[in-house]
């Protein structure tokens, strides 16, 4: 079997920057899988193991534009630490992570810097403007089901399991 839509993947990956640092991998025993042609993963990645077999192993660079994007300084701004409420002081630190709600659902926010009560975040994605090389090689497809299909996305074995 191909990888092609309507297909679920099982993939073991190595995720590197151009400096060769690795920002992610998969789990040795735990694959990584997801539905292929739902958008669940980044236009390069998906492009690039369409039509892939098991067993294949592919090593793919993909452009900032067919990964997370450009960046865009029009999502960093400053703002006042009174906007982070009751938040512990010592949460509100340079690297931060916290979810806001947004125009186009809730967003991944960072906290870039701290002076006094302003606080500049930034809401591009961690990895926006990088360019991504990724080491792949696929260990399982198979056919979805018509759950997955109508929720979007693989689910694990056993059955259905959301994470938050």
């Amino acid at each position: 079997m191909n990888i092609a839509p309507n297909t679920v993947v099982s993939c073991r990956y190595i995720l590197t920057n151009p400096q060769g640092q690795v920002l992610d991998q998969s789990d040795a025993q735990h694959p990584f899988v997801y539905l292929h042609g739902a958008n669940n993963i980044i236009p390069g990645l998906e492009q690039a193991l369409e039509g892939r077999q098991v067993g294949d192993r592919i090593q793919v660079t993909i452009p900032p534009q067919d990964a997370y994007g450009l960046r865009d300084e029009s999502l960093t701004q400053v703002v006042p630490r009174s906007m982070f409420g009751n938040a512990d002081p010592s949460q509100v630190v340079p690297g931060a992570q916290f979810h806001a709600q947004t125009n186009s659902g809730v967003e991944t926010i960072v906290i870039t810097a701290v002076d006094g009560d302003q606080i500049t975040i930034d809401g591009n994605h961690p990895l926006a403007g990088e360019t991504l090389n990724f080491d792949v090689t696929i260990t399982d497809i198979r056919a979805a089901t018509s759950e997955e299909l109508s929720h979007g996305h693989a689910h694990g074995p056993g059955g259905h399991h959301h994470h938050g």
